[in-house]
């Protein structure tokens, strides 16, 4: 950290305090490229300039007065930031009013680097960076995919739905999210077009990953992808499951911001579970089952599965000289992503409902509100920098903290060690009634 200019360290301390922060690893290698992609991404102005940027949505006149700038010399020097993905400008789109927000790492600038094909980037040097961060040590995964909220969940293939169950929920299916969608855009897969810049990328096509809603409004906007309709789209997940891709979308019911198609060889959530076994991805409510007098032991569901959760173990078969081979699914591992069913040519595998299923989170604020809960960073969520977040946003956030656990809920007091918002959990059942 001495190493780095004030601008960077104090963008650094900025970041700490975010859902998802940039922490500082300790292998050499990851710390190189720690430090190379702040300098290659910020110019110590544009630090300077980030590093005093809200965490949430915030109006010019506000930032105005927190910079002491005039608004439209501040709104000249956010232009190149959001332009980059370092600053998010949300628009309103009944007002036309923009807020800003610091953006993080993930899903954020990272993501955003590489989602235009060129730009002001230099995007071989910022894909090695990413690399010897993100694989030299395990420190960003554990930032990222460590704790029990995750930011994305695996969608699974509708197609192979066992026919017995009695309800599949319009936000577990990926056609209804882009039916419901107001808004959709196609942008490059960054973790597809930083493999192909480390000449690791597959063959699987990169214009592939969806926006949606107002994270399309944002994307098209500022050039780091293109608009859709909903038969484009269709078309597009379609392809995707047949070249057995796996869904993953925001880990949110109402009013996801993307659906990505990932492979397992670039994806950095998937990889987050094979490289270093964490539970990077929020599983389906769905698990696969198989008939053993339909499978014929060939091993494609084995192969293709993205994170490796099904093993092939021999058998006995009566009357046959040699074992026959048999598909057993590790449930701890599996995400429910249906890509074995779809691979399986004799259609022996179908996905039927969990008999347990993890959370996901309503809304966004209440999959950031968890995210800053396990990260013990609450308190910078609803107080930040002593800047009121305003009474709407409160009223979501502790919304949000009173359908915790009870145990939970507990830590989030303890954490904000606030007088209003112990006494708005204290009272949450009486308040919903």
């Amino acid at each position: 950290m001495s190493q780095l200019k004030q601008e960077y360290r104090a963008l650094m301390d900025r970041l700490d305090h975010h859902a998802v922060a940039m922490p500082r690893p300790e292998d050499a290698r990851a710390l190189e490229g720690w430090r190379e992609l702040l300098e290659l991404m910020y110019s110590p102005e544009e630090a300077a300039i980030a590093s005093r940027m809200p965490m949430l949505p915030t109006g010019l006149g506000k930032l105005a007065r927190r910079f002491e700038m005039p608004e439209d010399e501040l709104r000249a020097k956010l232009e190149p930031l959001c332009d980059k993905g370092l600053v998010m400008d949300l628009m309103n789109p009944d007002t036309g009013k923009r807020k800003y927000l610091l953006a993080p790492p993930v899903v954020g600038f990272f993501e955003f680097s590489m989602m235009r094909a060129h730009d002001m980037f230099d995007k071989l040097s910022v894909a090695k960076a990413m690399d010897a961060y993100m694989h030299g040590d395990d420190t960003f995964a554990r930032e990222v995919f460590g704790n029990d909220t995750v930011i994305g969940r695996a969608m699974v293939h509708e197609d192979v739905l066992a026919a017995n169950i009695p309800e599949v929920l319009d936000w577990e299916r990926t056609t209804r999210l882009i039916d419901e969608a107001e808004q959709i855009a196609v942008s490059h897969c960054y973790c597809r077009h930083k493999a192909e810049h480390l000449g690791k990328a597959c063959d699987v096509p990169q214009e592939i990953c969806l926006s949606l809603n107002g994270g399309a409004e944002f994307v098209i906007r500022r050039g780091f992808g293109r608009p859709i309709d909903k038969t484009q789209a269709m078309g597009i997940v379609t392809k995707a499951r047949k070249l057995g891709l796996v869904q993953i979308a925001d880990n949110v019911k109402n009013e996801p911001a993307y659906v990505c198609n990932c492979c397992a060889c670039c994806c950095g959530q998937l990889s987050a579970i094979n490289e270093f076994g964490l539970k990077a991805v929020n599983p389906s409510g769905f698990e696969p089952h198989y008939n053993p007098d339909v499978c014929k032991g060939c091993s494609r569901c084995s192969r293709a599965c993205p994170v490796a959760a099904i093993a092939m173990s021999p058998e006995r078969a009566g009357g046959k000289r040699k074992n026959e081979m048999r598909p057993s699914f590790d449930e701890e591992v599996c995400i429910g992503c249906g890509v074995c069913a779809t691979t399986c040519p004799q259609g022996g595998i179908t996905m039927e409902r969990r008999a347990e299923t993890s959370h996901v989170p309503e809304n966004t604020v209440e999959r950031v509100v968890r995210q800053m809960l396990e990260r013990g960073r609450l308190a910078d969520l609803l107080f930040d920098e002593s800047d009121s977040r305003g009474a709407a946003f409160l009223n979501h956030a502790v919304r949000a903290m009173s359908k915790l656990p009870p145990a939970e809920r507990a830590l989030a007091s303890k954490q904000v060690q606030s007088r209003f918002v112990s006494f708005m959990l204290k009272n949450a059942p009486t308040i919903e009634a």
